[in-house]
């Protein structure tokens, strides 16, 4: 049942899963760093444990499409992320690196069930009037666990060392296991979008027919972002302004450095845009129709690549400038995308669709890093303004398609 308790009990997990699922990253990297005294060995945990996302996405998506108790299935992948976590934890030093990295990549598979596919049952818990404005507070859980989860990763690790963060986001994912598993059963649930369906050229399976293979209903998520115009194209300059994000938060610690002095300031400017961002949703939380999610789609890549043009100057005051104005387009950027894939999205191909995005979104965002990488070490403006170039792209997609 629709209650008004479900949603802040939806809100709550998803807060804590994310929390973690962000506290993870710097918290692998500390104790790889830690325990076996080599960056290579931190980065290739790190690498291991994302790179996955891509293939585990889909797969996943299918599997809660298919379920009755999508809950259920979301709660044991929630147990199995933090498993994971702990396990990679008890491996290091004590098994050779490749096998610690393997326990990454299979851990990696489940990370979309943090993003996508707990907000692909966001309609299961509230009625249709109500979705604008809780698509627009579950977004804000994202912009809260990049602001919390780093912070957190961080403290712990000076306090009691780099092994009790990654035991504390792991202990952060348990405690989204009770909201996951009540959440409500799966299809037959939302017989309300069936309008949308029929007009965008798709109908819940008929409970007569057999059942379609795995396979069969992987290709039909694939489908149903590449043939529904407005999903393809959000996908499309989401994931490339994805990459354009990558390639600013690889540039931070120079930009910190050169803007202020310090490389750890960068630090502070991901906090700056964590805080503008989850402002931002908050102010569209109250007035979720004041902007159709499709123009923000578009016009926030503007406004990064606006950003990121200001913060190729290096003045302090227009850096952080730009770290403010990169929360406002893309705390926004995500609630709309959200939005769009709920509007658009076959009730019976939802969680595909968004983990499959979640995924996308993930191998952009690897790709921008690792472009900013050489680049920013090369010259840092000749980095941003490239970033800024990737924003406009992604800007021109959307209108493209």
């Amino acid at each position: 049942m629709k209650r008004r308790y479900a949603m802040g009990s939806f809100l709550a997990g998803a807060a804590a899963a994310r929390a973690g699922d962000e506290m993870s990253g710097p918290a692998l990297l500390l104790a790889g760093y830690a325990v076996g005294g080599s960056a290579t060995e931190a980065s290739a945990l790190l690498a291991g444990i994302t790179v996955s996302a891509a293939v585990g996405g889909p797969l996943l998506g299918a599997l809660l499409d298919r379920s009755p108790r999508p809950g259920r299935l979301l709660a044991r992948a929630l147990a199995l992320y933090g498993t994971g976590l702990v396990l990679i934890l008890l491996s290091l030093g004590r098994l050779p690196l490749e096998l610690t990295v393997l326990i990454a990549v299979f851990t990696g598979l489940l990370g979309p069930a943090l993003s996508g596919g707990w907000t692909a049952q966001l309609p299961r818990v509230v009625p249709h009037e109500r979705m604008p404005r809780a698509n627009a507070l579950d977004a804000m859980t994202f912009s809260l666990a990049s602001l919390v989860g780093p912070a957190l990763a961080g403290a712990l690790a000076h306090l009691l060392g780099a092994p009790a963060a990654v035991v504390a986001s792991a202990a952060l994912i348990a405690c989204a296991l009770p909201a996951a598993w009540t959440l409500p059963r799966g299809r037959g649930q939302d017989q309300d979008r069936d309008q949308d369906q029929d007009r965008d050229g798709y109908r819940d399976r008929d409970k007569t027919q057999p059942a379609a293979s795995l396979t069969a209903d992987l290709a039909a998520g694939i489908r149903a972002i590449t043939r529904t115009r407005p999903l393809a194209r959000a996908t499309l300059a989401s994931v490339v302004s994805c990459a354009g994000l990558g390639m600013l938060i690889t540039c931070t610690p120079l930009l910190g450095e050169r803007a202020f002095g310090s490389a750890a300031e960068g630090t502070l400017l991901l906090t700056c845009t964590a805080v503008s961002a989850l402002a931002a949703n908050a102010v569209l939380a109250r007035r979720p129709r004041a902007i159709a999610p499709d123009t923000i789609i578009w016009s926030s890549a503007l406004l990064l690549a606006a950003a990121l043009v200001l913060s190729a100057t290096g003045h302090p005051f227009l850096v952080l400038a730009t770290a403010l104005m990169a929360g406002v387009g893309e705390g926004p950027q995500l609630a709309a995308l959200l939005a769009i894939r709920h509007r658009e999205s076959p009730e019976h191909l939802r969680s595909q669709v968004f983990t499959t995005g979640a995924s996308l979104k993930i191998t952009g965002f690897a790709l921008g890093a690792a472009v900013a990488g050489p680049l920013a070490t090369h010259s840092l403006p000749t980095a941003l303004l490239t970033a800024a170039g990737v924003q406009l792209v992604a800007a021109l997609s959307f209108h493209a398609l």
